[in-house]
């Protein structure tokens, strides 16, 4: 990898969009969460506790999609800001008749424990540091747990690059990474059997404004090279004039925009003992790895 390869994210924009305190989930990010729950049909493990990473910021409906998917399964809440972790968490909440809750006051299972499924909707393309990232989703998962994830592509937002680009203005939003480097991020932290795909998500828009506030909901430009300072009046009426120019004859006219999405999902594998000339194990990795080779 080299430091020239997307995401091309300035970290101290990434830092402040992380502090942006969030009251409601995105609809595209909800419509993703959805598309990717359906992806669970595809894997017979069933997690007895699962993981929601950013829970807000990558849609809150999923909450329930994934209780009703994994009954019984207790569920965990990371947010990085107390006020978002606070709305998922009351979101999250069983009602007081649910015998789940009967069992959760009986005996929680400890705040620490890995998670068997980490599901992680929309939020990788944010991070200044993917890789760090990644490998914190690693640690928080259970050997033989599994990710779930999804993020934007680089074909995201193809038609507004292009028109930015003709009008010598700087990028509208930082570069999206390619779905086989995160396959090898993926590997890179640990991961095993990473498997992608992805598809691409045509919206369209009735006015500029209308478009302009779907794209203020799903993020912020993070790209080194955007503007320094705010534009003024002038600017904004110059942007609206051009973002007609996206207007789609296929859709009555309407002004069209494409996303393309990520979807990916790996296992964390048992830890592989390094082989060397000499090696020592404690007592406890012997008998774990004993019991591993145990037909």
């Amino acid at each position: 990898m080299t430091d020239h390869r997307p995401p091309t994210i300035d970290p101290a924009a990434a830092a402040r969009w992380a502090q942006r305190p969030q009251t409601a989930s995105a609809w595209l990010h909800e419509e993703v969460a959805r598309r990717m729950e359906q992806r669970l049909d595809w894997i017979v493990r069933q997690p007895q506790r699962w993981l929601h990473w950013e829970p807000v910021r990558g849609g809150l409906q999923a909450q329930a999609l994934l209780a009703r998917r994994y009954t019984g399964a207790q569920a965990l809440v990371s947010a990085a800001l107390a006020q978002e972790k606070s709305l998922a968490l009351r979101v999250a909440a069983r009602p007081w008749w649910h015998p789940a809750r009967w069992r959760e006051a009986l005996g929680p299972a400890p705040a620490a424990a890995p998670a068997e499924l980490l599901w992680a909707n929309m939020s990788l393309h944010m991070a200044a540091d993917p890789q760090a990232l990644i490998q914190h989703w690693h640690e928080a998962l259970a050997v033989d747990g599994f990710l779930m994830f999804s993020c934007f592509g680089p074909d995201t937002l193809r038609e507004l690059r292009t028109l930015y680009q003709s009008l010598g203005w700087p990028a509208p939003a930082h570069e999206f990474t390619d779905m086989h480097d995160w396959g090898d991020m993926l590997v890179a932290a640990g991961f095993a059997e990473p498997v992608m795909d992805m598809e691409r998500i045509e919206l369209t828009f009735e006015t500029p404004q209308r478009l302009l506030q779907e794209l203020r909901e799903l993020g912020r430009n993070l790209h080194p090279a955007r503007p320094a300072g705010l534009r003024g009046r002038a600017w904004r009426d110059q942007l609206h004039a051009a973002l007609r120019q996206l207007a789609d004859p296929v859709h009555e006219g309407r002004l069209k925009l494409t996303f393309e999405i990520i979807y990916g999902h790996a296992f964390r594998p048992q830890r592989r003992l390094a082989v060397a000339a000499e090696t020592t194990l404690s007592l406890d990795e012997m008998r774990a790895t004993l019991r591993r080779q145990r037909p």
